[in-house]
């Protein structure tokens, strides 16, 4: 693909998006806005370069706390780009007009195998409760890096785990409809070295689903991400982790595996999905990006963070 390439950042996020770019467009065509210097692509150390590079697409994988300089630079500087901004779109929620260019959010889960099946498979179905739970264990996230002086540990760089773990918040809208929050509570519980938030509990109701239970933390040693969905004639248990669904539909149980599925992949076609636009209706707009932020924000206001 003959697309120029831009992307601002080179943590662990960065590098992963460069890797997986650099299967879809050639090297030369990648360059790297970092003050780390990249001997492989070709390297500029300041955003003002921006329009001397002219890229078509742009990737902005800096903390979150960076997100709004970068997009309101772009925004007065350039114009028909297409720009995908890592999760969340930002710290907070942002009422600046979008209109030169074209901006996605990587909630990359819209593009896992296993989600799909379950929105193509509950997508007639009545649905009375969704059980989720996503545990991880920060200081196991990265290789090389303290988490102590992570981004994920820093009020100021955007972390915590309401705003790391915000593709459940995502995937719930984009399955389910528009949330309303019943109860919630969002705090720091465990001795991590932190200073964010590391764990959520959230009720809250869609107009297709009357009741969703949601637990998100840093904290869980042994990584689980689960989905379990109950309804009339269906129950659904998908294991992210392990790639695999259970579903019991009309008295008959069936498993169906995903291995092929992968972070990867699902990166890879979200790139392709905007490059491309097929499939363009599995990313998530920046209006949809931005609404999860306000429903972070309701979250902090209620549990007073």
């Amino acid at each position: 693909m003959n697309k120029k390439v831009l992307i601002s950042g080179y943590g662990s996020i960065g590098r992963r998006h460069t890797k997986i770019l650099s299967k879809v467009v050639k090297n030369k065509n990648i360059t790297i806005l970092s003050k780390q210097k990249i001997s492989k692509f070709f390297n500029i150390k300041n955003i003002k370069m921006l329009n001397e590079i002219d890229p078509d697409y742009i990737v902005i994988c800096n903390p979150t706390a960076d997100h709004l300089s970068k997009i309101k630079f772009i925004e007065k500087n350039c114009k028909n780009k297409i720009v995908l901004v890592e999760k969340p779109l930002f710290s907070k929620p942002n009422g600046i007009k979008i209109k030169n260019n074209k901006y996605y959010v990587g909630y990359n889960l819209r593009f896992n195998s296993l989600i799909n099946f379950l929105k193509n498979k509950i997508k007639s179905k009545k649905i009375w409760n969704v059980n989720i739970f996503c545990g991880s264990y920060l200081p196991k996230w990265r290789n090389n890096i303290d988490y102590r002086k992570s981004a994920s540990a820093k009020k100021k760089f955007g972390g915590g785990a309401l705003l790391d773990l915000s593709h459940e918040l995502d995937y719930i809208q984009w399955l389910f409809g528009k949330i309303k929050i019943e109860y919630c509570k969002s705090k720091k519980l465990s001795n991590l070295k932190i200073e964010t938030d590391d764990f959520l509990s959230l009720v809250c109701k869609t107009k297709k689903v009357p009741s969703i239970q949601l637990i998100l933390n840093y904290f869980t040693r042994n990584p689980t991400r689960q989905i379990f969905i109950d309804g009339n004639n269906i129950s659904l248990q998908a294991d992210l982790i392990k790639k695999k669904i259970v579903c019991f539909e009309n008295n008959k149980k069936r498993i169906y595996n995903f291995n092929n599925s992968n972070k990867n992949l699902e990166i890879k076609k979200q790139h392709l999905a905007a490059l491309t636009k097929k499939k363009a209706h599995n990313l998530c707009t920046y209006n949809e990006g931005n609404q999860i932020l306000y429903l972070i924000e309701q979250i902090r206001t209620r549990s007073k963070i």
